[in-house]
């Protein structure tokens, strides 16, 4: 790095007003080019999402401690408005929005917080986080340089940062918030906006700063972010990025760990070894701040899904899963690359880099202090070979799409391609109830022109008209068809046409249901065309428009609509096209079984349901309920829904969300290779199945005995296909290379008690509960494939089986040396080797 002459002069001022800006006494939290300082430290901050509202609080503990023993520095959240203010001027800050809580125990865990308040967060969240009312705001427009939602913004955010100072949550207070965020990835709408977006970014960072937290802000994506607020990268990569002063430092908010899912999907999912090569990447190239995106996804309990078509899981193939297990070997391979990083610290935060070429893509970046501390990381871009090189008089081996950490600019401890922690399949154990759950069930007939309808002349936008309350809305109108129509004696249906916003729709006539049509997180527009079967009389239209989540991104997403917006038409009548968009239409919000409240404890009660044997399948809009008894364990539980169309579903009265299982999955799901640069699109599942299969259901909302669940069915699907399980660890694997190089191996030659390489260990672990029950698979040599269908190679030492036999079956935990002696000798002298194995948990 070549500094102007002036520069050291620039960058102690910066320093000094950035003091003053901090506090008005000592500054706790500040930041120069290298990193974020906290009391006077430069930091290498690992950092990692977890939505407070995504989760339980009775799941918060866990899911922070697992974060810790991660590696993690920071947790980072949103604050969501529409679950803190559902209504204008009415506050909520309870059970899972209770996010003085959930800061509290970071706190409690000794990590530090990243507030994003936002308070505009995208995050696929129903209306991208702003409550709908804002909506309705006289003259407002969102996201610019507009005067009454620069009030309910700043109104908002002084809530939420008087808030955290009242309970001393600031670092300046001695809490754990070192960072926050105002707005959200805004420099693309601001490009839009032009003049206007520029305005309001301005006035958005000078009223944040204003609000004196005693902490720094950042805005992500958001290159002109004025000073002092730092600007950050968002991405699955984002070693190219550079803040836009030399004196912030280099900053990556979200680090995408996967993608979201969407009905009608494949399932996205990214390999452990590029995600570790992208980090790796960020820090080799002057990066000192990470948070993974997500580390844990959880759920979208309730309607809380955007998009629209955003499905209910919120896994995003996270460190933790859905369920807050560890994902392996995402989460252990992570731990590891995150001690790595530590042990570079002194060198990475203090000293300067240099840059030295092993290759046509291969290269080292070395850190060196005047006080002799010393880290290096060779990379390998080449994403096809394997690449032999000499750094510092020693040859180091690259796998393909690879970078080797080398704390003291000797030893390699970590690899980004070579994993060695352990991987798990997991498996979904069904919970046994007899025949399947004692189902009841009750029909929602389609709406007439009586039970609360209201009438007007054409068609009415959807939220407009729901504020979306509900899902729901009924369409009704009467069509006359004269005796003398040709398609009553001729047997041709005449065809009904119905264009929509979106974003599903269910088509009744005369109370039957005579087709559906739906779109797409693409093209949530539809359109319904089909032939109809009315009778000479009054014929009764009754069209249902479900919303599958709002709009969270684009320009002014507020003004998009949704529902029928017409033309509504029939074809096929003796003077051709009927238009019915103009003719009067009556319509209902919402269900009467959401009316009654069916789905809680006492509302259930309100009504006659069917019982046993007489509860039919496969009907449209009907309500189903059944009680049972908590499993015992503990155990994450889900519902398999697989049977069923589509709907949504509650336990106790809480909403476990929208289910979708008959939208299948489209996309090409190939054998993904982690090597060469990733997209939402390289690595798919499910494709052809359902999207989404399992809906999770919170242990803390179980009782021992007694349990309601309550099913509204759409479309028509079967109860009595579904049935709750246990996610379990089914299998855990190891899979090491011999020679292997590991952070402990290092450690102990630095700490000068060994004299030679320590061999690498294959570490076997099932839950907690479970034992190791047999030995699926062992292989010592060159086995091939991965975890779960492991094969042998043309090199096996034959006695692979034993040591596993001897020191772990009936063990919840072992460890076994990947050496010859443990295996019999070694089959293949002169050829690198490696051990599979795959243990069954049980």
């Amino acid at each position: 790095m070549v500094l102007n002459p002036v520069m050291p002069n620039v960058l102690l001022l910066t320093v000094v007003l950035l003091c003053l800006w901090v506090s008005s006494g000592i500054a706790s939290v500040s930041y120069d080019n290298r990193a974020i300082v906290i009391n006077g430290r430069r930091r290498i901050l690992i950092s990692g999402s977890i939505h407070y509202p995504r989760s339980t609080p009775e799941m918060w503990p866990d899911l922070i401690q697992k974060a810790k023993e991660g590696g993690l520095d920071v947790i980072q959240t949103y604050v969501f408005w529409n679950g803190h203010e559902p209504e204008q001027g009415k506050y909520y800050f309870e059970d899972r929005y209770d996010l003085v809580k959930f800061i509290k125990l970071i706190r409690a865990s000794g990590l530090y917080v990243h507030l994003r308040v936002g308070p505009y967060a995208c995050a696929e969240w129903n209306f991208g986080g702003f409550p709908v009312w804002l909506k309705y705001v006289p003259g407002i427009s969102f996201r610019t340089d507009n005067g009454p939602f620069k009030a309910a913004m700043a109104k908002f955010t002084k809530k939420i940062v008087d808030m955290m100072k009242a309970e001393g949550l600031y670092e300046s207070q001695g809490g754990p918030i070192i960072l926050s965020q105002i707005e959200n990835e805004y420099g693309p709408m601001e490009y839009e906006l032009g003049s206007p977006g520029r305005s309001y970014a301005k006035w958005a960072a000078e009223m944040a700063v204003g609000l004196g937290t005693g902490v720094p802000w950042v805005m992500c994506k958001q290159d002109d972010a004025p000073d002092p607020i730092i600007n950050t990268c968002n991405g699955f990569y984002c070693d190219y990025f550079s803040p836009n002063k030399a004196y912030k430092p280099k900053m990556w908010t979200e680090a995408w760990t996967g993608w979201f899912t969407e009905f009608g999907g494949a399932v996205p999912y990214r390999p452990a070894e590029d995600l570790a090569f992208s980090v790796a990447r960020f820090i080799q190239k002057g990066g000192s701040f990470i948070n993974y995106y997500m580390y844990h996804g959880g759920t979208n309990f309730g309607r809380t899904s955007g998009g629209p078509f955003i499905a209910t899981s919120y896994d995003y193939d996270a460190p933790l899963d859905e369920y807050g297990l560890k994902r392996e070997p995402k989460w252990g391979h992570l731990k590891d690359l995150h001690r790595a990083i530590k042990l570079c610290e002194p060198a990475l935060v203090s000293g300067d880099s240099t840059v030295i070429s092993l290759g046509n893509y291969q290269e080292a970046r070395v850190f060196k202090t005047k006080s002799g501390a010393c880290a290096a990381f060779i990379a390998n871009y080449n994403s096809y070979s394997f690449a032999r090189v000499t750094f510092e008089n020693m040859h180091f081996n690259l796998p393909p799409w690879s970078i080797s950490i080398l704390p003291d600019c000797k030893n390699t401890v970590y690899n980004t391609a070579r994993v060695g922690a352990q991987s798990a399949e997991m498996k979904m154990t069904n919970v046994v109830y007899g025949n399947g759950f004692p189902w009841q069930s009750f029909n929602e007939e389609p709406a007439g022109y009586s039970d609360n309808t209201f009438t007007r002349t054409g068609l009415l936008e959807q939220i407009n008209t729901t504020w979306d309350a509900t899902d729901y809305l009924w369409y009704i109108t009467d069509v006359n068809i004269d005796a003398n129509e040709g398609f009553l004696r001729s047997g041709r249906y005449p065809v009904l046409t119905v264009l929509s916003a979106g974003h599903a729709l269910h088509v009744f006539i005369n109370g039957q249901l005579s087709g559906t049509a739906y779109g797409s997180l693409e093209n949530p527009k539809l359109t319904f065309s089909k032939g109809v079967n009315l009778r000479a009389g009054v014929n009764k239209i009754a069209l249902l428009s479900i919303a599958v989540g709002l709009q969270n991104i684009g320009p002014h997403f507020e003004t998009w609509n949704t529902g029928v917006l017409g033309p509504v038409s029939l074809d096929g009548l003796n003077r051709g096209r009927r238009d019915l968009t103009w003719q009067k239409w009556s319509y209902k919000v919402g269900l009467k079984g959401e009316k009654l409240s069916l789905h809680s404890l006492s509302g259930s009660s309100t009504v006659e349901w069917v019982e046993g044997s007489l509860v039919e399948k496969r009907q449209p809009l009907t309500w189903y309920k059944a009680t049972f008894n908590s499993p015992g364990g503990n155990d994450p539980l889900a519902l398999d829904m697989s049977s069923m169309g589509k709907g949504q579903a509650w336990i106790n009265g809480q909403s476990i969300g929208r289910y979708w299982p008959s939208y299948k999955a489209t996309g090409k799901c190939n054998t993904c290779n982690y090597a060469g640069w990733f997209d939402e699109k390289k690595c798919l599942r499910n494709c052809g199945e359902s999207s989404q299969r399992w809906y999770h259901v919170p242990r803390s909302w179980l009782k021992p005995t007694g349990n309601l669940l309550v099913v509204f069915e759409e479309w028509g699907g079967n109860p009595y296909g579904i049935s709750l399980a246990k996610r379990e660890v089914e299998s855990v694997c190891a899979d090491i290379y011999e020679w292997q190089p590991t952070l402990v191996n290092w450690q102990l030659q630095s700490s000068g008690k060994v004299n030679k390489p320590l061999r690498p260990k294959a570490h076997l672990s099932c839950a907690f509960g479970q034992k190791i029950s047999s030995i699926k698979f062992a292989s010592y040599g060159t086995p091939q494939g991965v975890c779960g269908s492991f094969r042998e190679g043309n090199c096996h030492a034959h006695h692979s089986y034993d040591a596993f036999q001897k020191l772990c079956v009936g063990q919840q935990a072992c460890s076994v040396t990947v050496a010859p002696e443990m295996f019999g000798g070694d089959p293949c002298p002169n050829v690198m080797k490696k051990l599979s194995v795959e243990a069954i948990c049980s």
